[in-house]
């Protein structure tokens, strides 16, 4: 295959997980988001990092408008990535609440600029800010339209109270995956995923088999994903006991 074959072929393998192609069969069980398509300007401006001249200042307005079907602080991404490597987003968790602050957050992020170039940004994708707890934020891997395996998402450290709701959000996470299998674009994927508190499961994001997408606490894609999988958790912190002789 060509370079220019293969990326065609990236591209096109690619779309089906660009947010504005999924939702549409998914949505009832996602974050409510709106949408607001890209002409060929404003992506241009996107994929040179502009934060103001006459194509940003046009579009602001229009931005401002969608998004104002939301009351808040929003959550912006495009439609196959978030900007989660600014500084701006880091540092308030995704919140945005102007136009203007939105669109210099997605024009500065590299991830953005980068999936604009690569041919993957069509949309602007909108949602309610949501602070959410790490501790119940997972990524199911879903392997030939069944739940294989599923991880912590976050691996800052242990929760100490997750263990005990492991077989539970496990049973969830695979009834979900039984209940909307038919809706998923292909039977291999990986499936980042919300427990609220009242148990109901949202659906985050959708993400390619295999690399580049992180397996988290699989550490590696090379294993036996028919064999019965668990919900793997960063372990407690190891305690040494008894007397302990330290010489140097």
């Amino acid at each position: 295959m060509t370079f220019n074959g293969k990326a065609r072929w990236l591209m096109m393998n690619m779309n089906v997980f660009r947010m504005p192609e999924w939702y549409p069969k998914l949505y009832k069980d996602c974050f409510q988001t709106v949408f607001i398509e890209l002409d060929s300007p404003e992506l241009e401006a996107l994929k040179q990092g502009e934060t103001d001249g006459e194509t940003v200042k046009a579009f602001l307005p229009e931005l401002h408008r969608v998004m104002s079907n939301f009351s808040g602080a929003k959550f912006f991404s495009v439609d196959t990535v978030a900007p989660t490597d600014t500084e701006r987003f880091r540092e308030k968790r995704g919140a945005v609440h102007s136009a203007s602050s939105a669109w210099k957050v997605l024009a500065s992020s590299e991830k953005v600029r980068s999936a604009a170039e690569a041919g993957l940004v069509s949309s602007i994708c909108i949602r309610p800010f949501r602070r959410m707890q790490p501790a119940r934020e997972f990524r199911l891997f879903i392997k030939n339209s069944k739940l294989a395996g599923m991880s912590q998402y976050w691996l800052t450290r242990h929760f100490r109270r997750l263990p005990a709701r492991l077989e539970h959000y496990w049973e969830s996470a695979s009834a979900l995956v039984e209940r909307i299998s038919g809706d998923l674009p292909v039977p291999d994927l990986a499936l980042d995923i919300y427990f609220k508190k009242t148990g109901e499961i949202l659906i985050i994001d959708l993400n390619p088999w295999g690399e580049p997408t992180d397996p988290l606490m699989y550490n590696t894609w090379e294993r036996d994903w028919s064999a019965p999988g668990r919900c793997e958790i960063v372990p407690p912190p190891h305690q040494v006991s008894g007397d302990v002789d330290v010489r140097f």
